[in-house]
């Protein structure tokens, strides 16, 4: 059986839990190789099911490592788990409420992360995987010429995704965001019809095999965007040296905030300081104030500092890292832009 499947097996064991219930399609996909494209209603138990749309019965029977069955109605499901004698049911903390009510007046309910806790850890498949398609995004975004480009964010936006398609990717892993001037102080401004101003900020992301990447550049102009991109960069590079297994989310998350502050742009940190990513462009844990998650080995997580002036113009440089014994930036795409 799947690793990731006995590894839930076991948390459910320890904590006297029959079956665990699992809807969101990158979950599904993480524990079965199968995405879904409609519905599926994975239950993670001794003898592991999907249940299935008829329209996806043959790309499941295709894909998944798990025995797929196809859907027929809430009453059938609920009814076929209790004749299996269970009684008690874990549920993944995204279920929807809706969801939640089918099934709350026959089973003991409890909202359990036994999949969160394990996506925090990849696999050297996985960060293979987000290797290349940090890759591909990285050669894409050096296939426009930035420092010349008279067109419109709308059409850098464009132009971008299709390169990284070209390149490999099955897609973006996010909405692309092309934004400049005034509006760079947005941080996630949507890319207007109007020219390139200046500075260009510019994040961006591919998925290759069904795991995103994230990077951010921004191109400055003048004295002054430099001076605060010199900052930026500072906190970028001073976070990255810092990570190590061992350390809180939230003492990295204050190395960036503190040196951003110590310039008295403090209040002009308007975010966190990084997100996981993997199956999905945010997961857990997070460089944030709040989380006191323990940073461990295979841990692949943004880091990407920024300041804000409003109505003037924002920068923000963002890489990803993979956690070994140190921070390892993923790419080699450099911060300057020249």
């Amino acid at each position: 059986m799947d690793l990731h499947v006995n590894n839930i097996l076991k948390d459910l064991e320890k904590d006297d839990i029959q079956a665990y219930l699992i809807t969101q399609f990158t979950n599904v996909e993480y524990i079965s190789k199968y995405k879904p494209t409609s519905f599926a209603f994975c239950i993670i138990k001794e003898n592991p099911i999907i249940y299935v749309s008829e329209m996806d019965m043959e790309l499941a029977v295709r894909d998944s490592t798990i025995n797929v069955k196809q859907y027929e109605s809430y009453d059938v499901m609920i009814q076929e788990l209790k004749k299996e004698g269970i009684e008690n049911l874990a549920i993944e903390p995204a279920l929807p409420y809706s969801t939640y009510a089918k099934f709350k007046d026959d089973f003991e309910i409890s909202s359990q992360t036994y999949i969160d806790k394990q996506r925090m850890i990849k696999t050297d498949s996985e960060i293979e995987k987000i290797t290349k398609a940090t890759e591909i995004a990285q050669k894409s975004f050096l296939q426009l010429d930035i420092l010349n480009n008279k067109s419109t964010e709308k059409a850098v936006a464009f132009d971008l995704v299709r390169h990284m398609i070209e390149n490999g990717a099955s897609r973006e892993s996010f909405d692309t965001i092309v934004t400049s001037g005034p509006n760079s102080s947005l941080p996630h401004a949507i890319p207007q019809a109007k020219k390139l101003g200046r500075p260009v900020l510019i994040d961006w992301g591919a998925i290759f095999e069904g795991y995103c990447s994230d990077n951010t550049r921004t191109v400055v102009y003048s004295e002054s965007q430099q001076e605060i991109w010199d900052i930026v960069a500072e906190a970028h590079d001073k976070t990255v040296k810092a990570i190590r297994p061992g350390l809180k989310c939230c003492e990295v998350d204050k190395v960036a905030r503190d040196i951003i502050a110590e310039y008295g742009y403090g209040d002009k940190y308007i975010h966190s300081t990084g997100h996981s990513l993997g199956l999905d462009i945010h997961e857990t844990p997070v460089f944030s104030s709040r989380d006191e998650t323990i940073i461990e080995k295979g841990m692949v997580i943004t880091v990407e500092p920024g300041i804000y002036l409003e109505g003037k113009f924002g920068v923000r440089l963002e890489d990803t890292v993979a956690i070994s014994k140190k921070a390892d930036v993923i790419g080699d795409l450099p911060l300057k832009i020249d």
